[in-house]
């Protein structure tokens, strides 16, 4: 992986903005997010080990208790296991291993539908769903049902889109994700670091566009901003199309996918 376009530890910077600002641990003061969008290319496996790591923040800073024993639902149409494998429980964070409800749906249709019916059953902790590409099922249509199923059910989605190029969406939150180095380990410098991703948020209804350097500390999510980026909302490229988001701890040490 070419680590040249990735940020140095010096453009990261403190936030000068915090209040407004998207931070973790924001579900218990300011209410959760229930639709995410995660865009990640699927030959790093980044895109799911970072929304497994919101989803943890999400559950842990939720208030609720009695989330910490509910099922969690992982969805994953074909083409996503064929790139990026099925869920290896060993890999997983583990508060999660024992609590994964796997769904193989055949295509995109199958995935929508077990995604929302997945939504619609309160025992649930959360859903996480992988999506390959850029489907002619998952529409703004289809992605506004997703959003007010999670909405009137108060289950939170987590949807990776594996390869796909950023298009319209009701996602409350949308992210472009990749694999960032790990910082070095305090006792011995050769040993594999903290999973770490490079995160930009791109659309969020109540925060601006944002990009960080995301880390599991084995026990929270942590969070480095990188320096100010140009005004995103002048940008009308193909891959930055303006959204319609108004309508309507974490991945842990091991691998998280069996190849």
């Amino acid at each position: 992986m070419d680590l040249s376009s990735l940020p140095r530890a010096s453009q990261l910077v403190p936030d000068s903005n915090a209040a407004s600002r998207w931070r973790p641990g924001l579900a218990r003061r300011q209410g959760r997010v229930l639709h995410s969008e995660i865009f990640a290319p699927s030959h790093e496996a980044g895109g799911v080990a970072c929304a497994l790591a919101l989803a943890l923040d999400d559950l842990r800073n939720s208030g609720d208790d009695r989330l910490e024993e509910r099922p969690l639902l992982w969805v994953q149409d074909e083409a996503s296991r064929k790139k990026t494998g099925r869920p290896y429980r060993p890999g997983l964070p583990p508060e999660l291993r024992h609590r994964v409800i796997h769904v193989a749906a055949k295509g995109a249709a199958d995935a929508l539908f077990a995604l929302e019916e997945g939504m619609r059953c309160r025992d649930l902790a959360c859903v996480i769903g992988e999506i390959h590409g850029n489907p002619r099922e998952l529409g703004l249509t289809a992605s506004r049902r997703l959003s007010l199923a999670a909405e009137k059910h108060g289950i939170p989605l987590f949807l990776v889109r594996h390869d796909a190029k950023r298009d319209l969406g009701s996602a409350r939150m949308r992210w472009e994700v990749r694999s960032a180095p790990s910082p070095r380990g305090c006792w011995n410098p050769a040993a594999p670091g903290l999973p770490s991703w490079h995160a930009d948020l791109f659309r969020a209804r109540m925060h601006p566009p944002s990009e960080w350097i995301l880390r599991d500390d084995r026990k929270a999510l942590v969070a480095e901003r990188v320096a100010e980026r140009p005004d995103a909302s002048t940008d009308l490229s193909p891959d930055r199309s303006p959204d319609h988001g108004d309508l309507v701890h974490v991945a842990g040490a091991g691998s998280l996918a069996a190849g």
